[in-house]
């Protein structure tokens, strides 16, 4: 049951750990609110759940670095 749970959930449960460790870090640390610790729960929940279903990087890397080599080509 455990492991089903794990390999099914595993990298949303990763993802959500992680945001609330940022977010009490965040707090403690300093400023203000509850927005920010919502925001960075909700990144780390999706990049789980990205994960979990197999759909590609979060941020797709390989178009981004394309799209930047042919919009400012050194020499045109």
């Amino acid at each position: 049951m455990r492991r089903e749970i794990w390999e099914t959930y595993g990298g949303r449960i990763i993802g959500v750990a992680t945001g609330i460790i940022l977010g009490i870090l965040y707090f403690i640390v300093g400023f203000w609110d509850m927005l920010f610790f919502a925001l960075l729960l909700c990144v780390g929940y999706t990049a789980g759940k990205s994960k979990d279903e197999g759909s590609g990087p979060f941020i797709p890397w390989g178009r981004l670095m394309e799209w930047l080599m042919q919009r400012w080509r050194p020499f045109k």
